[in-house]
């Protein structure tokens, strides 16, 4: 397994978290949905989307956070290796989530 095509493929996953999505910054939302301007519907509206703002920055952080311990493991060579069974993540896996910390198998041991 070549770590470092995985490790170029976290470190664009972390510059892109980090350089904001295309999504409006939640303090713009949260500054333009503060008003009373509107009916209930668009005051409603407004709060959904300041929520759906804070859930997507959330997610983000754990992202970022679940990135940076990727590339802790990748500097230790303990990359790939599932962290409940100790067998190795397959690459298919870790192409498509590559700061997963455990197997497929392990995982749907979490997920009943």
């Amino acid at each position: 397994m070549e770590v470092e095509i995985f490790r170029d493929s976290l470190l664009r996953k972390r510059a892109e978290l980090l350089g904001g999505t295309a999504a409006k910054p939640l303090q713009w939302t949260m500054e333009n949905n503060s008003g009373r301007q509107g009916d209930m519907a668009d005051q409603a509206s407004g709060n959904n989307e300041v929520h759906i703002q804070l859930k997507l920055k959330q997610t983000d952080a754990k992202i970022l956070q679940a990135i940076d311990e990727a590339l802790r493991r990748i500097e230790a060579g303990t990359y790939g290796v599932c962290r409940d069974c100790g067998e190795p993540i397959a690459e298919a896996r870790l192409n498509a989530i590559p700061w997963t910390r455990v197997c497929i198998t392990c995982k749907e041991k979490q997920n009943p």
